[in-house]
């Protein structure tokens, strides 16, 4: 069985936001790190973009100028699965949503892979034991989903699969925590594990009370940012249940419950606005307009919110 203590190389399988983001934890956590890409234009973005990410996070006192170069040496590019997984202890795949590719990809990776090397998909919602269902060593393989930005939220979700074994779900668990995350465990295999469940029954009840006429966007976002989400990083759902008691919880669903959204399919507004091709930041018109000048601003304002609040947990 490998210990996190042993642990020298990562390999990241995919260079975009994510795999260049991941990369980069590792790298300042000090690690060294192989990122592979088959587009050598990516992995040159990547490198580009992890410059600039830990420049950003200097300025704001979380790391510092001097160890920026260090930490950019310790990350090699490859364009080839080989080359990554020769030596590597974690290997961590950032791919693109498609299922057929990442469950091809991972029956690569088993066969290349030394049999105690663990791997770990970033699949924000798809199932890791049909990823693993064509691999031989379904044991050593579980879901690590990151939240994006990877180098700001501190967030990672082991997903666990009927198959691993639970060394495999130890080891992942510490490290992350080596890495400077925060891991938590999701102790079965089901669409969305925890957190983005939890996100899309909120937005669910959003977009519903926007669609049914209760309230407009911009209503619907400040009820939330001036409200209940201000007190969410301190005191999260189950916890306020137990603060205020567990019968007036029950009291309240008693009530409740029954008006809020539960359909089970995307609501009507949503795909009305798709097939406007209204998308948001993409075509810079969604449930709000868009410019350049406004999508930047909230971009900057996410990043420097993201980053104080890490400057205050250190």
């Amino acid at each position: 069985m490998k210990r996190v203590e042993d642990v020298k190389k990562i390999a990241i399988i995919g260079g975009g936001m994510m795999g260049h983001g991941t990369a980069q934890v590792f790298a300042v956590a000090g690690y060294d790190v192989a990122l592979m890409s088959r587009k050598e234009a990516t992995l040159a973005k990547a490198m580009e973009s992890i410059r600039h990410d830990l420049g950003f996070l200097a300025e704001r006192g979380i790391g510092r100028i001097e160890d920026i170069e260090p930490a950019i040496a310790r990350i090699s590019t490859t364009q080839s699965y080989e080359e990554a997984t020769i030596g590597a202890d974690f290997v961590l795949e950032c791919a693109v949503e498609d299922m057929g590719l990442k469950q091809e990809l991972f029956a690569m990776l088993d066969k290349m892979a030394d049999p105690d090397t663990v791997l770990a998909t970033n699949t924000s919602v798809m199932s890791i034991t049909e990823i693993a269902s064509k691999s031989q060593g379904k044991y050593r393989i579980l879901g690590t989903h990151w939240w994006n930005p990877p180098y700001l939220i501190p967030l990672i979700e082991v997903v666990r699969t009927v198959d691993v074994e639970d060394w495999v779900v130890d080891f992942t668990m510490g490290l992350m925590k080596a890495a400077g995350k925060h891991p938590i465990e999701c102790k079965k295999d089901v669409p969305g594990f925890v957190a983005n469940r939890l996100q899309h029954a909120l937005w669910r009840e959003a977009i519903s009370i926007v669609e049914h006429g209760v309230a407009d966007p911009a209503t619907v976002d400040e009820s939330l940012k001036f409200g209940p989400g201000l007190r969410l990083p301190i005191l999260a759902p189950l916890e306020n249940s137990d603060m205020v008691g567990a019968d007036l919880t029950l009291a309240i669903h008693n009530y409740v419950l029954k008006y809020l959204e539960d359909s089970h399919e995307p609501s009507p507004l949503l795909r009305e606005m798709v097939a406007k091709n209204e998308l948001g930041f993409k075509t810079q018109k969604g449930f709000y307009e868009w410019t350049p000048e406004t999508m930047k601003a909230t971009r900057d304002r996410l990043l420097d919110y993201l980053a104080r609040v890490a400057v205050q947990a250190k």
